[in-house]
Formats: C-alpha cells, sequence, structure tokens
C-alpha cells in the first residue's frame, strides 16, 4: 500500500466510524433526537455496524485498521510494517477528529437544545444571562458523545477492562478478519468485526463504555475540548490515558499472543 492509500483509507474510514458511532451516542443522549433513551443496544449494535461500514469503505484502501491497537497488534504479527504505523496512527486521529465535527454538524441543533436545558445543565437564569450553579464537573453533559468514561473510577480495573476486551477485539480480527494479503481486514472480515464489537459492547463495556480504539476516545475528546458548546462541562482529561494505554497494551498482547500461539 502507497502512503496515500494508508492516509486517505484510514482517515476517510475512520471519520465514517466515528461519525456514525458518536452519532448513535448523540442520537441516544441528545434532547429532541427522536432515538433519545434508545438505550445501550442501541449504542452496542450502532457502534458495530459504525465498524462495519468504516471497514468496507477503507478495506480495498488502507487494510481498514482504523484503531492503532489494530495496527500495534498487526505491526506485532507481521502483517504491517512498523515504517507504516506512524501514518495510519496520524491518519486515524485526524479522521476521528473529523467524524466527531460531523456529528456536531449533525446534531447542531440539539446540542444547543440539551446544554441550554436549564434541568440537563444545572444552570439557573439570571440578568446575565445562563450561569452554573457550581463549578464544571470533570465530565460534561455532552461528554459522553465524543468519548468513555468508566462507572466506577478506579484507574487500575478501568485500564485492565480496557486490555482485555481489546486483545479479544484484535486477537478476533488476527484469527478471523484479515484480508488475503494479511495486513488489513478483508471482506468477510469485516462483518466478523462488527460482531466481535457488538459483543464486546454487550459483555464487557458496562464498565467503562469500552473504548478499545485509542483515537476514537482521543479524537473527539479534543474536539469536544475545542468546540464552542455552551456549559459543556471539562473533558476529563484526568481519564484520558485510560482509553489510550489501555487499547494499546491489548492490542500488543494480541499480537504477541498470536505469534506464540497460532502463527
Amino acid at each position: 500500500m502507497s502512503s496515500s492509500d494508508i492516509f486517505i483509507g484510514e482517515t476517510i474510514g475512520t471519520a465514517v466510524l466515528i461519525l456514525l458511532g458518536g452519532g448513535v451516542c448523540a442520537a441516544v443522549t441528545l434532547k429532541s433526537s427522536k432515538a433519545r433513551d434508545a438505550g445501550w443496544l442501541a449504542i452496542t449494535f450502532g457502534w458495530g455496524f459504525a465498524v462495519l461500514t468504516g471497514a468496507y469503505l477503507a478495506g480495498g484502501v488502507s487494510g481498514a485498521h482504523l484503531n492503532p491497537a489494530v495496527t500495534v497488534g498487526l505491526a506485532i504479527q507481521g502483517g504491517t510494517e512498523w515504517g507504516d504505523v506512524p501514518l495510519y496512527l496520524g491518519s486515524q486521529l485526524l479522521g476521528a477528529m473529523i467524524g466527531a465535527l460531523l456529528v456536531w454538524a449533525v446534531y447542531y441543533g440539539q446540542f444547543h437544545a440539551h446544554l441550554t436545558d436549564p434541568e440537563i445543565v444545572g444552570t439557573k437564569s439570571t440578568d446575565e444571562g445562563m450561569v452554573d450553579r457550581a463549578a464544571a464537573p470533570k465530565a460534561g453533559p455532552v461528554l459522553g458523545i465524543f468519548s468513555t468514561g468508566p462507572e466506577i473510577r478506579n484507574g487500575v480495573q478501568n485500564v485492565v477492562t480496557e486490555i482485555i476486551a481489546t486483545a479479544v477485539l484484535v486477537l478476533a480480527i488476527l484469527t478471523q478478519g484479515l484480508n488475503d494479503e494479511g495486513n488489513g481486514i478483508g471482506v468477510l472480515g469485516g462483518l466478523i468485526t462488527a460482531l466481535v464489537v457488538v459483543g464486546i459492547g454487550l459483555s464487557l463495556g458496562g464498565p467503562t463504555g469500552y473504548a478499545i480504539n485509542p483515537v476514537r476516545d482521543l479524537g473527539p475528546r479534543i474536539v469536544h475540548a475545542l468546540l464552542p458548546l455552551p456549559n459543556k462541562g471539562g473533558s476529563d482529561w484526568g481519564y484520558a490515558w485510560v482509553p489510550i494505554v489501555g487499547p494499546l497494551v491489548g492490542g500488543a498482547l494480541a499480537g504477541g499472543l498470536y505469534n506464540l500461539a497460532f502463527a
């Protein structure tokens, strides 16, 4: 694959992945959305279909890694050149940020309605406008649309959860999902990967929201921090290391385990 193939495929594929994945989170979360309160099943299947769409869009161009953990796992397994890894990761991060911006554009009116509702953001009206009743929380009221967060904040447990969930994902890709060249996700592999993502969400997603992809969390979290959203609260940067470190370690472990047990 050429450098331009990797850049184009990973940027577009990851953008679509985050557009559809973040989109289902927005649909379930935001005021005045027809899908509001649709629940965890909608989110898990929405993310599965997001992976499926992104993988099929990018599979024939870049191999559809769409995830630094997959790229690292493939590099350790031997299907991807280490020299290509920085380009994969940079393209994935750019695509994730573009996808998050598109979610904001699609739900622009709903974001405004949600974040100016006093019952949601905990504000009161004064002659000077809307003011916070308390200091902005670590995680703002729409941060979950952009990035993940734990139900119980315990750094060790949270990172272990992400390591295990990501190792399952990457090991499934390496054993069942690769194309004929062994450097990315194949046609059948895209479907398998999407179903595995749904399964991970249903079974292992409860503690942390199953980032299982560093750029899926980091790119949209950066966008959340930069967007001019009223009353958006904090971006919870104190937790941001977990969905970066956990998936990268999980991807590396999966690549090593594959070489030990399956190669």
